[in-house]
């Protein structure tokens, strides 16, 4: 079986997205029930019980990040959330500030608004789903910190520079593919491996890097074998250490 810890199905459909969640076109959502998964793999790899500090260096709208926080507050520090986009950077602020008490009561209040106003009654039901997600958060710590920064994943100086002030020692994110999005930034026409060798030279060594694509197989570099990989539906997803992408 790929779920190794998800392994009943939940309901999440206060995590929808376009619900409470900010979406926009271009900007894919991920399975709710799938990143959960794979970040507590990513903390099995990493070991120890301190809370993580959370990087994803392509992350669009912080979808990914965000339900990160909403789920799993009591397990994670900090989130760090980069993209190369002004526009994805604009749209991930909206998602992080979800992570507070004060931005979903304000998100509430706004798709009550919409209810009053346009008469439909799935903003009222998002509205809702604030609520409970507030009352969630209230309740497995309160507010997740998170920093946001515009950085190219290629540039292991701007890397670096976004990170600064935290060590980051789980990465988790879902890169371009093709479909929706594609890579952006100064060596875009290398791609993913060149990606996990930039992170590798900013990551501390026991960093846990989990990446996903669409397709049977992460096609990571020469040398880069990782610990763990796993399949759900059309997604592959590969953990690697930042120590196993450094030595290659």
């Amino acid at each position: 079986m790929a779920y190794r810890y998800e392994t009943t199905r939940a309901d999440y459909s206060d995590l929808a997205s376009g619900a409470v969640l900010h979406s926009a076109p271009g900007f894919p959502a991920f399975p709710v029930r799938l990143v959960s998964e794979i970040f507590q793999r990513a903390l099995a790899l990493r070991g120890g019980d301190e809370p993580a500090v959370v990087w994803d260096p392509c992350c669009g709208s912080a979808y990914l990040l965000t339900v990160l926080g909403l789920l799993h507050r009591r397990r994670i520090g900090a989130l760090l959330a980069s993209d190369v986009s002004t526009e994805a950077l604009r749209i991930a602020r909206a998602n992080l500030d979800l992570l507070t008490d004060t931005g979903l009561r304000a998100r509430a209040a706004e798709l009550n608004d919409r209810a009053d106003r346009f008469g439909k009654p799935g903003y009222a039901e998002a509205a809702e789903a604030a609520g409970r997600l507030a009352g969630r958060l209230a309740a497995d710590g309160g507010p997740v910190p998170y920093a946001l920064r515009q950085a190219d994943v290629f540039d292991r100086a701007g890397l670096a520079a976004a990170i600064a002030g935290h060590r980051p020692d789980v990465v988790i994110t879902d890169p371009p593919y093709s479909e929706q999005t594609v890579w952006q930034g100064s060596r875009a026409d290398e791609g993913l491996p060149e990606m996990l060798s930039a992170l590798a030279a900013v990551l501390p060594p026991r960093a846990v890097v989990a990446v996903t694509v669409r397709g049977r197989r992460v096609p990571a570099g020469a040398g880069m074998r990782p610990r763990q990989t796993l399949r759900v539906g059309t997604r592959a997803v590969a953990l690697f250490t930042a120590t196993d992408l450094a030595g290659a």
